[in-house]
């Protein structure tokens, strides 16, 4: 590499970025207001177009908007001109990315939208541009320069597409009402899934329930502890939780070195076990474990024993 300062570059870059998305707040107003009620009120789908990095970010907008409860998609401006316009109904609403608002596919495509009699919003810095005198709305995303040297590579302009894009979003989730119930409904795979949906009782064994009663003798509790290898038992009366038992329980009373013959269980149990109910969430389980520094919970189905969660279970199933 030539002789550059790598890292005043780089902080150089950051600052510009962060700069241009500090710059958005003047361009937050009425008529952004008036965008988010125009796409709240929507009664088809936001389809995004651009052309180049453009149309990049016009990809993750639509995917964070679909994700969070607004219908979108995604139309290439070159694809739409050759072929793919027909992704526009009548009730949709058409997003136009362009930070010069002057790109050739741009200005060929505008006036066929208009044709159909879309409403047009435009996201751009170029407020004298084709795009913004052929929008209804203006989304201004101007930025003073661009992070490149030679102020040509999309960088903080792209940078601050992104950033409106989110504002607009988050805008929408909360004028929509969208919960983490509804989140959950639209992400049920991988680990966000699981911590949104997942409950203590799907990641029950229902074969794998430890447990001994009140008058159990210590040779129970050892072989049923060592037979399910969960660390613990539960300890029941007409199966209802009274208390548990964990293997630590079992070394400090054998360090005690007292008479084991006459031990029964709940002479060692703990009595206040932390305890769950099936139907709340894994990651609710996870809580408790981390706030009360244990490796297991024992399982309730309102006072009735069902089984017992361990730690392992949760990072077996990407909790953790």
């Amino acid at each position: 590499m030539g002789n550059i300062d790598i890292q005043t570059i780089a902080k150089r870059t950051i600052l510009l970025e962060a700069e241009s998305v500090e710059q958005l707040m003047q361009y937050i107003d009425d008529e952004f207001e008036q965008v988010v009620k125009l796409i709240a009120s929507c009664k088809g789908k936001l389809v995004i177009t651009g052309i180049g990095k453009s149309a990049l970010i016009a990809q993750k907008i639509v995917a964070t908007l679909n994700s969070t409860g607004t219908p979108a998609s995604f139309l290439h401006a070159a694809d739409a001109i050759h072929g793919d316009l027909g992704l526009v109904q009548p009730n949709d609403i058409v997003l136009v990315i362009s930070k010069s608002g002057e790109s050739p596919e741009i200005k060929l495509l505008l006036p066929l939208i208009k044709n159909f009699g879309n409403t047009i919003i435009a996201m751009t810095g170029n407020l004298q541009s084709f795009l913004a005198t052929h929008a209804e709305y203006i989304l201004n995303t101007s930025v003073k320069q661009e992070a490149c040297p030679n102020n040509l590579a999309p960088t903080t302009s792209t940078t601050a597409q992104l950033a409106m894009g989110d504002a607009l979003a988050v805008c929408l989730i909360e004028n929509n009402g969208f919960t983490s119930d509804d989140f959950a409904k639209f992400h049920p795979g991988g680990t966000l899934g699981k911590r949104l949906y997942l409950k203590v009782g799907d990641l029950l064994a229902r074969d794998v329930m430890p447990q001994v009663e009140m008058n159990s003798d210590l040779k129970e509790v050892i072989i049923t502890i060592t037979k399910y290898r969960m660390g613990a038992t539960a300890v029941v009366k007409e199966g209802a939780i009274t208390g548990i038992i964990t293997d630590g329980d079992l070394r400090r009373m054998l360090h005690k070195g007292e008479d084991l013959a006459d031990v029964r269980a709940q002479d060692i149990m703990s009595r206040n076990p932390k305890c769950i109910e099936e139907d709340q969430l894994a990651v609710s389980a996870l809580d408790l474990m981390r706030k009360n520094d244990v490796s297991q919970l024992l399982v309730k189905n309102d006072n009735i024993y069902v089984g017992v969660l361990h730690l392992h279970d949760l990072v077996k199933e990407g909790i953790i």
